[in-house]
């Protein structure tokens, strides 16, 4: 690790709105903090001299106290540059750096003599700034009513957008100007079975934006700990956004206790697209690993007992004859199997035997456990104990037989959003996962939280992921969170949080459909904060081949199935879809058991939100390299340079594309397989279907030999 600090204090004893600027390292980024007349603090932002933010106010609206807003004069200023090569335990690099210009402004407020401090940090791709909160006789502990950081846009950018939700991300995204968010803000809440909208002009972050003049804008926030998720509400007549914090049962969005610090807030902005995914930003607002041994975390490629039951084939629950279940009470061995069950020993036992030949590393089984029957929108407290199995799931049979396939189980742990119990029962079922040989889980929050009238994404519900994933950490345990607040970057601190949902994944299409554009705009926006388990993979898209009374379909060809492995970055991925439909696929199946899930650089070869993405990336510790692109309902031809290979070798690159019928509702199973060799000198173009894509497999050329009959390009 290299580290580099240079340090300057300058020191104000007197009431100053005298502007200070900060230039990022390669002085692209100017910023410019500044306060108002009534000593309201401010900060602008520009990129080569454009104005990417403007004015904008910064402070906290307290209850029943004074508020920190105004009345503030400048107690001083340091700046400092810090310049650190880091590597991460799992990611999209295998170096980061972390290479920034620093203001901390110590500020007073006249009135109160409380002290706040406002910390910028700007790099070469982008801004981060929070509040900070010394130690200090006036200023201890303070509940937060709102958050007022605002983010004033300099024009009616387009922007990428799903509703402001206090309980769930899984939407659609909207592509709109600013001015029509307001007038599309009902068409876009559609239903989900836990949901709080707070305004018709309210967003969710990562927020990404398009000017007039090509530049991209990406706001977000970094490193949420003891803190309410910020959602963005617009002024749309002004065109500015504010923070907006969820709120608790009780309305309060935060209780605080200083010393402290918020977590970070982000502007990423370049004139390259492609910029706004290769920023690292995110990562760098937060701290460096927590753990001493990280040995223990090992990115996860998986199949699972899962998509059979989101497409209706299966059930999570043993029996139809119980509709009110007491765990611990309810004896399962007197009731009718309901025959749709899909957690047995013998359908995980084949699920296993597929992973073991052809290299999975792990198996999930959903509803393996005992509580299904009644577990959905009961507001139940104590629904589920993680650790009694049905009786047609053996855990001892289970353990050993994967043992001796040399595959991993992954654990299910869904909370039905009942906080309490799942803490009750955290150690135990932990436990039971080290007893049994589970090394990671997949934890769910479906439905409302309990405690009752409080939110997905408050500051309490907030510190409870965080323990979860903690305490996770005591057992070795890796943990793929789904429903819980959108990342922040966390997985740089602690690793183990392998991966989240936190937006609407591949199970939304077997139930309504996401839009054919959703893949080519979840990088810019949900995958900013950190990796997505987004369960790719599906070869058989018509829903109703699984239940016959379903009318829905994954709106994707067969080739952008692939390519997902490699747009949609996760050091964890499934492939979602059933075993039987790979063996209908074998060739195509070949590039899924291929690809890498960790990675020693990425590229961006191509990108435009909205209509396509195509990432090249080198897997870890290896020469090969892959190349996957997604595209949205236009069909297109990209001509791709090989020129991230090294000059001095050969490689076969095994395309897999769409033909030339291919088409996602059509003919989604239209896909070809060509070789070539290739250089870095090489070209190609591919031609991907409306609602599809391309994969490429990239291997060095060891023997000569290898080539033989193979084109050349």
């Amino acid at each position: 690790m290299k580290t580099n600090i240079i340090t300057l204090f300058i020191a104000f004893l007197a009431i100053s709105t005298q502007a200070q600027t900060l230039k990022s390292p390669s002085g692209n980024f100017t910023m410019e903090f500044a306060l108002t007349s009534n000593g309201t603090p401010t900060y602008k932002l520009e990129l080569d001299g454009d104005p990417i933010i403007k004015e904008s106010k910064l402070g906290l609206e307290l209850i029943n106290d004074t508020n920190l807003i105004k009345g503030f004069k400048v107690n001083g200023t340091e700046e400092s540059t810090f310049d650190q090569t880091w590597e991460p335990v799992w990611g999209e690099f295998k170096e980061i750096r972390n290479h920034y210009n620093e203001l901390e402004v110590t500020l007073q407020q006249a009135k109160t003599d409380r002290i706040m401090v406002v910390r910028f940090r700007l790099f070469d791709d982008g801004l981060g700034f929070r509040y900070e909160f010394p130690e200090q006789p006036n200023l201890i502990y303070f509940v937060v009513k709102e958050e007022h950081t605002q983010f004033a846009m300099t024009g009616d950018h387009t922007a990428y957008w799903i509703p402001g939700d206090y309980d769930s991300q899984e939407y659609d995204y909207t592509i709109s100007k600013l001015s029509e968010i307001r007038g599309l803000s009902e068409k876009a809440q559609t239903g989900n079975v836990s949901q709080t909208f707070f305004s018709d002009t309210g967003v969710q972050t990562a927020l990404m934006l398009k000017t007039d003049n090509g530049t991209y804008i990406n706001l977000h926030e970094a490193a949420l700990i003891d803190y309410s998720c910020m959602h963005l509400e617009l002024d749309d007549k002004n065109l500015v956004f504010e923070s907006h914090l969820t709120p608790d049962a009780q309305g309060a969005k935060g209780y605080l206790q200083a010393p402290m610090t918020t977590p970070w807030r982000t502007v990423i902005a370049s004139k390259e697209a492609g910029d706004i995914l290769l920023s690292s930003i995110t990562l760098n607002l937060n701290e460096p690993v927590e753990y001493e041994d990280t040995s223990w975390i090992k990115p996860v490629k998986y199949i699972g007992v899962w998509w059979e039951m989101i497409t209706g084939m299966s059930s999570w629950s043993y029996t139809n004859d119980i509709y009110s279940v007491e765990l611990g009470k309810t004896d399962y061995t007197k009731t009718k199997p309901n025959g749709t069950h899909g957690a047995t020993t013998e359908n995980t036992k084949r699920y296993i035997d597929f992973a073991a030949e052809h290299g999975f590393d792990a198996v999930l089984v959903e509803g393996w456990n005992e509580g299904w029957e009644d577990w959905f929108g009961k507001s139940k407290d104590y629904v589920f104990d993680f650790v009694t199995p049905y009786p047609d799931f053996d855990v001892d049979e289970v353990r050993e037989y994967a043992k001796s396939k040399g595959v991993k189980m992954m654990m299910h742990h869904e909370t039905s959003g009942s906080i309490r119990n799942y803490e009750r029962h955290m150690d135990s079922a932990y436990q039971f996962m080290v007893d049994n040989g589970y090394n990671s889980v997949k934890s769910g929050y479906v439905g409302p939280i309990l405690p009752r009238g409080d939110h997905h994404y408050s500051q309490w519900i907030n510190n409870h992921y965080l323990y979860a994933i903690k305490k996770a950490a005591e057992y070795k345990i890796m943990v793929n969170a789904h429903e819980a607040v959108r990342p922040t970057g966390l997985g740089r601190t602690y690793p183990n949080l392998i991966g989240n949902e936190s937006a609407r994944g591949t199970e939304y299409e077997a139930f309504v459909g996401n839009t054919v554009n959703h893949t080519t705009i979840l990088p810019f926006t949900r995958l900013v904060g950190g990796p997505m388990d987004y369960t790719p993979g599906i070869f058989v898209t018509d829903i109703s081949k699984y239940e016959a009374s379903r009318t829905s379909y994954v709106r994707t060809t067969l080739a952008r199935q692939l390519a997902l492995y490699v747009t949609m970055y996760s050091p964890l991925q499934m492939a979602a879809d059933l075993p039987q439909h790979y063996e209908m696929y074998m060739d195509a199946f070949q590039f899924i058991k291929d690809v890498a899930i960790d990675w020693d650089d990425t590229k961006v070869l191509e990108a435009e939100p909205g209509d396509y993405i195509t990432y090249a990336r080198k897997a870890k510790e290896s020469s090969s390299w892959f190349v996957g692109k997604t595209n949205d309902e236009t069909p297109r031809t990209s001509t791709i340079k090989f020129d991230f290979l090294d000059t001095d070798k050969k490689y076969i690159a095994t395309v897999y594309s769409d033909a030339k019928d291919a088409h996602f509702k059509t003919n989604p199973q239209a896909y070809q397989i060509k070789k070539y060799v290739v250089s870095s000198k090489s070209k190609l173009a591919l031609f991907t279907a409306p609602g599809g894509g391309y994969a490429i497999s990239i291997v060095e050329v060891k023997d000569k030999a290898e080539t033989k009959g193979i084109k050349k390009i």
